[in-house]
C-alpha cells in the first residue's frame, strides 16, 4: 500500500512541475531553435515583413461645377520578393454617386466598389482609376471622399515559415567570408585576453593577500575596472589613446620614446625590431587585448583572493621552516592550491571572451583587424541585413565551443571536483 502510494506523489508532484520545466525550456531554447531555423534560410531583414497590398488614393476635379471626379490608386506590392494572392478591394462612396468607367474587374452596389485583382507578383504596380459622377449633378465634396480610405486584402506566405532550407549560408561562411582569418581574430583575442587576464588577477590576488597598509582600499580600487560600465570606460580609452589629443601619445612624444603619436585602436599592424629581426605586432587588436585584461582581470582577482585566503598558513609555515624561497612558495603551495580554480576561471572567460562583442565595438567597431566571429554576427545581421547569414555565423560560434568545451572536460575539467 505505501510503495502504490509513493508512487502516486511522485507521479502528482512530476505532474505540478511539469508545466513549469515546459515553461522554463520553451523560454531557454526557443530563440536556438529559432535561431537555427533562420540560419538554413536564405533570406534578408527586408524580407522578414510579410508583404501587404497598398493603395495610395489622389483625388482631382474633371468637371467646372464639381459634380465629376476621378479618383487615382497607386496599387503595390509592398513586397519586392513575394507575390500577394487573391488581392480584394473596396472603397466607399457617398449616397448619388455613379461611376462612369467601371473596371471589368470591379462591381458596385450599396455605395461601394468592390473589385477582385487576383494576385499581385513581387514588385507589382498599377494606378487603377474610375471617374465619380454626382446624380442630381451636385458638386462632390472632395473632402469626404479622401477621407473614406480604401481597404485592400490578400494572401501572402511568411518566408520564415515555409519549408524552403538551404546550405547556402553556411557555404558563405566558410568560404566566401574570410572564415580562416576571423576564426584566428577570434582565438587570439581570446586566448590571450583570457590568459592575461587570470595572470594579472594573480598578480593582484596574491597583492592583497599580503597584510599591508590600506588593503581594503585598495580591493575596491582594483574592482573599480569591473563595476565600471562599459560605455564610459570604453570612451575614455577611446580619448586616452585618441592619436591627435590622447593624454598616452602625448606623454610617449614628450619624453621621446616615440617620434610621432601612433594611432592605437586605428592602424592594423606595427613593426617592431627585435635582434635584427622585423615581426609585426597586430596593433589595434593588440591594443583592444589589453583593454580586455584590464576591464576582467577584478573578476579573476576576486576568485583566486578567496581561495588563497583558505590555504592553511600552516602549510607557508612549514616551508618557511625548510628555507623555501617565495618562488618555491608560490610554485609549490600556491598555485597547486588555485589550479582548479583557474582552470574553471580559464574556461568561463574563454566562453565570454569568445562572445565578446560590445568592447570591440565600442572601441574599433570591428575596424582595423579587430572583427571577431561576434563583430562579424552583427555585420551580416544588421550591417549588410543579411540575418540568415548572421544566424549561420552564430551557429558556428555555438559549434567552435561546445567542440571547445567537450574537450576541456576531457582534458582539465576534472579539476573542477576538487573545489
Amino acid at each position: 500500500m505505501s510503495n502504490i502510494l509513493s508512487k502516486l506523489e511522485k507521479r502528482t508532484a512530476y505532474t505540478l512541475v511539469l508545466p513549469a520545466v515546459l515553461l522554463v525550456f520553451a523560454i531557454v531554447l526557443f530563440p536556438v531553435f529559432a535561431n537555427i531555423w533562420i540560419s538554413f534560410k536564405d533570406i534578408e531583414l527586408k524580407d522578414i515583413r510579410i508583404p501587404e497590398p497598398r493603395a495610395k488614393k489622389i483625388v482631382k476635379s474633371i468637371s467646372d461645377d464639381g459634380s465629376e471626379l476621378k479618383i487615382v490608386y497607386k496599387l503595390r506590392n509592398s513586397s519586392l520578393i513575394q507575390e500577394i494572392r487573391n488581392v480584394k478591394f473596396q472603397d466607399k462612396f457617398p449616397k448619388n454617386i455613379s461611376i462612369l468607367n467601371l473596371d471589368s474587374r470591379c462591381n458596385f452596389k450599396s455605395k461601394k466598389i468592390i473589385c477582385d485583382f487576383g494576385n499581385w507578383d513581387a514588385k507589382y504596380k498599377e494606378n487603377f482609376e474610375i471617374i465619380l459622377k454626382n446624380i442630381d449633378g451636385e458638386k462632390i465634396k472632395k473632402e469626404i471622399i479622401k477621407s473614406q480610405k480604401p481597404i485592400l486584402s490578400g494572401k501572402s506566405d511568411n518566408p520564415l515559415l515555409t519549408a524552403n532550407f538551404t546550405l547556402k549560408n553556411f557555404k558563405k561562411v566558410f568560404y566566401e567570408n574570410n572564415f580562416i582569418d576571423l576564426l584566428l581574430t577570434t582565438f587570439y583575442f581570446t586566448f590571450f585576453g583570457t590568459v592575461g587576464a587570470i595572470i594579472f588577477g594573480i598578480l593582484a590576488a596574491q597583492l592583497v593577500n599580503q597584510n599591508i597598509q590600506g588593503r581594503s582600499y585598495m580591493r575596491g580600487i582594483l574592482l573599480f575596472p569591473y563595476v565600471g560600465p562599459v560605455v564610459a570606460l570604453a570612451y575614455t580609452w577611446t580619448l586616452l589613446l585618441d592619436p591627435n589629443s590622447g593624454t598616452l601619445n602625448a606623454v610617449l612624444v614628450n619624453f621621446n620614446i616615440i617620434e610621432s603619436p601612433i594611432n592605437l585602436l586605428g592602424q592594423k599592424y606595427i613593426t617592431i625590431s627585435v635582434l635584427g629581426f622585423d615581426f609585426k605586432l597586430r596593433l589595434a587588436l593588440t591594443t583592444v587585448i589589453f583593454f580586455e585584461i584590464w576591464r576582467y582581470f577584478p573578476l579573476a582577482f576576486l576568485f583566486i583572493l578567496a581561495r588563497l585566503q583558505a590555504i592553511p598558513k600552516s602549510l607557508y609555515e612549514a616551508a618557511e621552516v625548510d628555507g623555501a624561497s617565495p618562488v618555491q612558495k608560490f610554485v609549490h603551495i600556491t598555485l597547486p592550491q588555485i589550479t582548479a580554480i583557474i582552470s574553471i576561471l580559464f574556461m568561463i572567460r574563454f566562453i565570454w571572451n569568445f562572445n565578446k562583442f560590445e568592447d570591440i565595438f565600442l572601441l574599433t567597431g570591428g575596424a582595423s583587424g579587430t572583427r571577431t566571429l561576434p563583430i562579424n554576427v552583427y555585420q551580416q545581421g544588421f550591417a549588410v541585413s543579411d540575418i540568415g547569414m548572421g544566424s549561420a555565423v552564430s551557429i558556428v560560434i555555438v559549434m567552435l565551443l561546445l567542440a571547445f568545451m567537450i574537450i576541456y572536460f576531457k582534458l582539465i575539467g576534472k579539476k573542477a571536483n576538487e573545489i
